[in-house]
C-alpha cells in the first residue's frame, strides 16, 4: 500500500513574534540555522514517504509563500489551500479525501510542520513501525513521546503499558496536567506526551469521521464529490467555511476505541516559544543562547536573536531580546509564553502592518 505524508502548515505562530508574522509563521522560519522548519519536516518524513506522495495543507494567505519555500520538495498541486482556518479535523479530512479520490487508498502520515526532532534515524524507525501497524490493523495510530520530565505544557496519552509493543492500545487522552499530576504520570510509566502525529489509512480515518463527526464529514464529502472537476476550487471556497471548527484530537481521537500508540524517543520538542531556543542551539557557559549579531557582557540566561542589527546585553539576566527590521521584543524569559499578548495589543490598535 502507498504511504503518503500530510503536513499541517496553517498555523499563525504568534509566540515567535516579532520574527513570525501571519505571512511567515513559525513553520516558515529557520530557527535551527539549518533550514525552514517545514522543509526539515519534509526532509525527515521523506526518509519514509516518497516525494511524489507528499502533501501540505496550509491557508490561502500563506499558500504562495509556501509553494516557493518547498519548491522541489512538494508538487504544487499537492499544496492544499484552506479558504479559512477550521482546526485540524477539517484539514485532515480534506487531505484524506484528496488522496483517496485522486490516488486511491493509502496510509497517511500526518504531522505538524513545526516540531523539532533531533534524531531522524530513530524517528524514521518509529514512523515505519506506526505505518506497519496502521496497514495491518485498520486502526488509528498515534506516536506518543516517552516523557523525560514532568511536563505541564503537553497533553498526555494513557496507554496499556502491559500490552506487548510496539503498537499498544490507547486507554484515554488527558489534557495538560498540573505539576503534581504530571509527576504521577511520569512515575507510572503508562503515559506518553501527545505529539500530534497520526498514522492511518485514508479510508479508515474517513470512516471515523462518518461515525464520530458527521457534521464535518458531510461538507467534506460535498467537496470530495467535486474533486477532479472544473468546479472543485469554487466548491472548496463555498463549502469549507461552513465546516465546524474542531480538533481531530477532541472530535475523533478522544471518542474512538480504535486507537493504538507507538512510543518514540527521538529528541522531540514542539518548540512553542522563544524560551525553547536552547533545544535548538547549545547555550554558552553563561546559559545564553545568542543567534545572529549578539553580544552578552556580564549577562546570564539571555536568549538573543538578531535578524540584522547588533544586540548588546550588559549586566542583565533572564531576558528574551529579539530584533527585526521593524520591531524589537524585550521579554522576561519566564513570560515567553505571553508574547501573544503583544500581538493581541497590536491587533486592538489596528497596527496590522506589524502582524
Amino acid at each position: 500500500m502507498e504511504v503518503y505524508g500530510v503536513i499541517m502548515a496553517g498555523g499563525g505562530g504568534t509566540r515567535f513574534w516579532p520574527l513570525s508574522r501571519q505571512a511567515t509563521p513559525k513553520q516558515m522560519l529557520n530557527l535551527t540555522g539549518n533550514d525552514l522548519m517545514v522543509n526539515e519536516t519534509l526532509d525527515r518524513m521523506g526518509m519514509t514517504v516518497p516525494g511524489k506522495n507528499m502533501y501540505i495543507i496550509t491557508n490561502q494567505t500563506q499558500a504562495p509563500a509556501m509553494r516557493e519555500a518547498v519548491r522541489g520538495r512538494v508538487l504544487p498541486e499537492h499544496i492544499l489551500s484552506e479558504p479559512c482556518a477550521r482546526n485540524t479535523a477539517a484539514c485532515i479530512g480534506y487531505a484524506a479525501f484528496e488522496v483517496l479520490k485522486k490516488r486511491g487508498d493509502g496510509v497517511l502520515c500526518v504531522a505538524p510542520s513545526d516540531a523539532y526532532i533531533k534524531d531522524w534515524k530513530k524517528f524514521t524507525a518509529v514512523l515505519e513501525q506506526a505505518v506497519t501497524a496502521a496497514e495491518a490493523t485498520d486502526k488509528l495510530v498515534t506516536i506518543g513521546i516517552t516523557p523525560t520530565f514532568a511536563a505541564t505544557g503537553y497533553g498526555y496519552i494513557r496507554f496499556d503499558a502491559q500490552e506487548p509493543g510496539p503498537a499498544r492500545k490507547v486507554l484515554e487522552f488527558k489534557e495538560k496536567p498540573d505539576e503534581a499530576t504530571a509527576k504521577q504520570y511520569l512515575k507510572s510509566g503508562a503515559y506518553a506526551w501527545n505529539s500530534g502525529m497520526f498514522i492511518w489509512k485514508a479510508s479508515v480515518i474517513l470512516e471515523q469521521f462518518k461515525r464520530h463527526l458527521p457534521e464535518v464529514y458531510e461538507p467534506l464529502s460535498r467537496i470530495a464529490d467535486a474533486m477532479g472537476t472544473p468546479e472543485e476550487l469554487d466548491v472548496v471556497q463555498q463549502v469549507y467555511p461552513t465546516i465546524p471548527s474542531i480538533s481531530v484530537d477532541y472530535g475523533i481521537m478522544e471518542r474512538s476505541s480504535d486507537v493504538l500508540m507507538v512510543s518514540g524517543e527521538f529528541g522531540w520538542n514542539d518548540v512553542g516559544s522563544w524560551d525553547m531556543m536552547p533545544v535548538l542551539h547549545q547555550p554558552d557557559e553563561h546559559s545564553n543562547v545568542l543567534v545572529g549579531d549578539c553580544l552578552a557582557i556580564d549577562s546570564e540566561n539571555i536568549i538573543g536573536y538578531s535578524a540584522g542589527r547588533l544586540i548588546a546585553a550588559i549586566g542583565v539576566h533572564d531576558l528574551v531580546v529579539v530584533e527585526t527590521a521593524d520591531a524589537v521584543l524585550v521579554c522576561d524569559r519566564a513570560r515567553a509564553q505571553d508574547v501573544k499578548l503583544a500581538v493581541d495589543a497590536l491587533k486592538a490598535q489596528g497596527r496590522t502592518e506589524l502582524l
